[in-house]
Formats: structure tokens, sequence, C-alpha cells
């Protein structure tokens, strides 16, 4: 073992002794602390990769590039004991790795790029430090739907609730490509109890803060809270096409054949009642209710009551449209309160807001913040997301050997860092490039006709 390993916490990693070592098969205690952080830091995180995509083309040789471009990039990092910094900001990759290595962060997050450095902004006017470029970012956690799901609450999670966040990445990541011709979109999973969203086009990043506020608003639907009975509330004679779209090819069916019965919502009074309550008629909520308490005594099985029940207000609603105006799209509200995306709609709307960097580590869960691929996102599963410990645990098992570039592709983190090289971060720097090459003839064109006349 090195010197540098050893100070950088890597004996700590190993099980001491060969005794020790065959019972326990390199094992690392579960946990998450500064020297697992090191270890992680120093061998697995994708530095470059990062480095890479907050370039976008810049750090090339090309006439076009912008080479103060990744340093006026904020950096923010949340090290031990809560201690937070801000405006961090670096001019190479060494510089970003050097300094990620040697502060081990417990948390990354990534800012807008800045008018100058952000490390340098006191010498400027607080007029001169302005945010100029920034991913168009969504955060969507499943905590905002704790009034629908009833296996989990707070920060727990199972896949019995998961699946929420699988509609919203369908939903939303759908929309971002076909009704605003976004193609680079990035979905990282939090590390706890949600996902990320990074949209990262040219136009997106170069979007102002009111036409960030104006994408959210496309987006918002669910505006209710904890004192309104109806959560969505759905208006005028038809639906916007996204939302049809979202419906009929995510929403109704996930509703019906999977939330409904992994959450159980029609199983208890409590729960029925929430569901009544959204239908603007008392006279069929009364014969609703009736029925449903018939049913308690029948010999319907309970796997089947929240599907009978369902079905049993389907029809009734469906078949009496024409006597309210207010009941003709009460059974897409019902599914649309369950099911819809529910934005962090701040986190959209301004440029300067802070998000979370892919690769990293929550604290609390010890999972590593993974990219997901949105067109098999149903098969994601958080719960087997690789953890510090375990990550630790295969680089011992795997020895010592200086002579691997990638130490992550000897782990269960490598899958995680090609998905995110091959189908996010290769193509977005195609297109950077061609966009810088394009961009940069036609400045040379105009120039030779500005010349010529």
């Amino acid at each position: 073992m090195t010197r540098e390993e050893v100070e950088n916490g890597r004996d700590d990693m190993l099980i001491d002794g060969c005794e020790a070592e065959q019972r326990l098969g390199n094992a690392v205690p579960d946990g998450f602390n500064v020297n697992y952080l090191k270890v992680y830091y120093g061998k697995l995180f994708p530095h470059g990769d990062i480095f890479k995509w907050m370039s976008y083309g810049n750090d090339g040789k090309h006439p076009a590039c912008d080479q103060s471009y990744f340093g006026r990039r904020e950096f923010s990092f949340t090290l031990d004991n809560d201690i937070y910094l801000r405006f961090q900001s670096f001019n190479s990759v060494s510089e970003l790795e050097n300094s990620i290595k040697e502060k081990c962060p417990f948390k990354i997050d990534i800012g807008p790029v800045y008018s100058v450095e952000p490390a340098k902004r006191n010498a400027y006017t607080p007029d001169k430090v302005i945010p100029v470029e920034r991913e168009l970012v969504f955060d969507i956690d499943i905590t905002d739907y704790d009034d629908v799901r009833y296996c989990c609450s707070g920060a727990d999670v199972c896949l019995d609730c998961w699946p929420l966040m699988t509609v919203a990445i369908k939903v939303i990541d759908t929309a971002l490509r076909d009704d605003f011709g976004f193609n680079h979109i990035l979905w990282v999973y939090s590390g706890r109890r949600g996902v990320h969203c990074w949209v990262c086009d040219g136009k997106a990043r170069r979007l102002t803060d009111e036409q960030r506020a104006a994408i959210a608003d496309y987006f918002r639907l669910y505006k209710g809270n904890e004192n309104n009975n109806k959560k969505v509330s759905l208006v005028g004679h038809a639906l916007h096409p996204f939302l049809i779209r979202s419906y009929t090819e995510v929403l109704r069916y996930f509703f019906e054949e999977k939330l409904l019965c992994s959450q159980k919502i029609f199983s208890t009074e409590e729960r029925f009642e929430k569901i009544l309550e959204m239908i603007p008629d008392e006279s069929i909520t009364s014969e609703l209710r009736g029925k449903w308490q018939e049913n308690r005594r029948s010999s319907i099985s309970k796997d089947d009551i929240n599907v009978v029940r369902w079905e049993q207000l389907k029809h009734m609603l469906q078949s009496k449209k024409q006597k309210a105006q207010g009941l003709r799209m009460c059974v897409e509200e019902i599914v649309f309160s369950y099911s819809y995306p529910r934005l962090d709609m701040e986190v959209s709307k301004r440029m300067n807001h802070l998000l979370k960097a892919p690769f990293c580590v929550h604290p609390k869960t010890g999972r590593v913040c993974v990219p997901i691929d949105p067109n098999c996102c149903e098969e994601f599963d958080p719960t087997t997301v690789p953890t510090l410990s375990k990550l630790l645990e295969e680089l011992n098992m795997g020895g010592l050997r200086a002579d691997v570039d990638n130490e992550w592709d000897r782990t269960s983190l490598g899958k995680s860092v090609r998905f995110f090289r091959s189908s996010f971060l290769q193509p977005l720097l195609k297109s950077c490039k061609e966009e810088m090459e394009s961009s940069y003839n036609s400045k040379l064109q105009q120039s030779k006709n500005s010349l010529s006349w």
C-alpha cells in the first residue's frame, strides 16, 4: 500500500488481518464518513467527465472556444458539520479535482455560469456579477406526494411508491423533447427520495428567468395544498394536447394498473372519502358511499376492492356526464391528482438556483446519485443503487491495481459512468462542437462580406 493511500484513508477500507479478510470477504461497514469519501473521490468520482460536461466544448483549441467558460461556473461544497462553501470556481480539471479531493465535500452543488469568475466576485460591483447561462433544471421529490401514497411517508421510499418518479420522468421527458425540441436531457437519481433533470441544449442554457418560468408553468397542473379538496382542476372544453398525451400514454395506465392497488386507494373509508370530496355532486357521492359501505358486507375479495370501486365511480360519473359541467372531467382530475408530476417550481424558474451534481453520494443513504435512462426508467430500482460502502468493498475485492486507469470500471458504478458518457456526454459534446463550428463559420462569412463591400 502506498503512503498516499494510507493518508487518504485507504487502510480503513481494508479488513485487518488475513483471517478477517477471509471471513468477511473484504467487507466494508455500512456508513458515510470522510475517509470513505476520500477513497471515493480519489478513485471513483468521474472528475474528468464532469469537467467535460460543464465545459460544453470550450476546453478545446478551436478559435471559437471560450477559454474562460468553465472558470465562470459556480460550484458549491457542503463540508462535514454543515460547513457551506458557495461560489467556488476552477480554471481546469486538475484544479477541480484537487479541490474536491482536498475538501472532501459531503455534497457538491452546481450553479450557473457567471459573467465573471465566482471566486473573484468581490473584485467587482454586484451589478457586474450576474448569471449568464445555466441548464434548465427540474427537481421532483417524492415527499410532495405524501397525500397520495400510503406505503411510505417523508424521506422513506419503496418499490410501491417509487413508480411515481418513473411516471414523472416519462411525462416530462416526452414533453421536453416533443413539445420544446430539447435533445440533451440528463435524469439523475437524487440519492434518496427523488429525481433531478438537467436540460443541457444550448438554447435551454441561455433561457432567461422569464422563459424558464414560462416552461415551468407549462408543466404546472397540481396547484392544490393541504386545505384544498381538489388538487387539480381541468378547465375549458378540451384538454391541452400535452395533457391528453400524458393521460392516454402514461397516467391512466399507471393509475389503473399500478397505483390503484399498490396504494390501496379505495381500501378504507378515510381513503375513499378523499376521492369523494373531489366530486362536486352530492347525489353521486352519497350513492357511491352507500355502495362502498355495503361492499364491506359483500363477498368482494379484498384484493379487488380498489379496482371494483374505481370502476363503479367511473361508470357513475361517465353515465351522468350531461348532468353537470363540473363532472365532465372528474375522472381525469382524480387520475391527474394522484399521478401527475409535482415539481418544485422555484428550482426551475431562476437561473441562479443550485442543484446537486451527479455522482455525489447522499450522506443519509450512502447511495450514489447515478443517471437514469428515461427510455427504460421503469426498470430503475433505487434500492439497488450502488452505495459508498459497497463500492469500497468492490474495490477491496479487486485488490490494489495501479495499472487500472478507471477504477470505477471494476465496480458497480461502471455501468452508470459508461451510460453517462455514451448516452449523454458524447452526443452533447458533438452537438456543442457543431454549434460552435457553425457559429464561427457564420461570423467568418459575415466578416468576409463586410470586407468585400
